[in-house]
């Protein structure tokens, strides 16, 4: 006859126990790697920190090496983790830490010339992580001095960080031209202008047109001018022909002939119902960047 082991309630409850605390590690162990899996799925970004990027440090002296304290700092374009403009401070430093990219900072003081430095910051890499030292000297301005006189027959582009540019009638009609249609609402006839694209003129004074524009150039704007004191507005993204359909030229011929009284050069925007802007005597383009 087959002899049974008696279990006791107590042995019994034990080894239930057991297995139930077995169970419950099995489903924690579960967890567990389920959770490491999640973790490692998960951006780094969400939970730890943004990659930074290598400060700049600019430093601003005069001719003999003394501190300049106070100089003005812009950035161009506008950073978007820092401010536009910073200060040097009293040991003739200025600290900022923008984001990764190319920008030209522009530094004046009272008393000296403009300058522009281009500057790239990139990403920390690995032991990287020093500041970029940039230095930059100013020379003394020229106290008093008379401003430019241009010939009134050339056109200026200018820009606050760049050398103007130029263009004699002689230079202009060197350059490439193009010929528009128009509605002239004014006169309610149609009109053929020869000139050249303004974006081409922008871009030999180093504007940011074409596969250089960028959404800090949706602030620049233009100030055209003529020699009669009239000026109209535009905005960099109207003369862009990536960003706008519309034709702006400057125009050095109306239906193949010379301006005339409205020369030598105007300003032609196709599109507009009403010739406003259509400058007569054109001699200035200004950029500008609103604030």
């Amino acid at each position: 006859m087959t002899s049974h082991a008696v279990i006791s309630p107590a042995v019994w409850l034990t080894a239930c126990g057991l297995r139930a605390m077995l169970f419950d590690m099995r489903t924690m162990s579960g967890r567990l790697i389920l959770l490491s899996a999640m973790l490692l799925t998960i951006p780094t970004g969400r939970f730890g920190r943004q990659t930074e990027t290598n400060a700049v440090e600019v430093v601003v002296s005069d001719q003999s090496g003394t501190a300049i304290r106070q100089a003005q700092i812009e950035i161009v374009p506008r950073p978007e983790n820092s401010p536009q403009k910073v200060k040097t401070n009293d040991k003739d430093h200025a600290d900022f830490r923008p984001s990764a990219g190319e920008y030209t900072l522009s530094i004046s003081a009272s008393g000296f010339t403009t300058a522009t430095q281009a500057v790239k910051v990139s990403d920390q890499n690995g032991a990287d992580r020093i500041a970029q030292e940039v230095r930059v000297t100013l020379k003394v301005g020229a106290s008093g001095s008379p401003p430019v006189i241009y010939p009134s027959d050339s056109l200026v582009v200018s820009d606050p960080y760049h050398e103007p540019i130029v263009f004699s009638p002689t230079d202009f009609r060197a350059l490439l031209h193009i010929t528009i249609k128009v509605h002239n609402g004014l006169t309610n006839a149609e009109e053929n202008y020869s000139g050249v694209p303004l974006e081409t003129l922008l871009a030999k004074a180093n504007a940011p047109v074409g596969k250089e524009f960028r959404k800090e150039a949706l602030r620049t704007r233009l100030l055209a001018s003529g020699t009669d004191g009239y000026s109209v507005l535009l905005s960099l993204a109207e003369v862009d022909s990536i960003f706008h359909a519309g034709q702006v030229i400057v125009a050095d011929t109306r239906e193949g002939q010379p301006l005339g009284k409205n020369g030598p050069f105007q300003l032609i925007v196709r599109g507009d119902s009403r010739p406003a802007r259509w400058v007569h005597n054109l001699n200035s383009i200004k950029l500008q960047q609103a604030q």
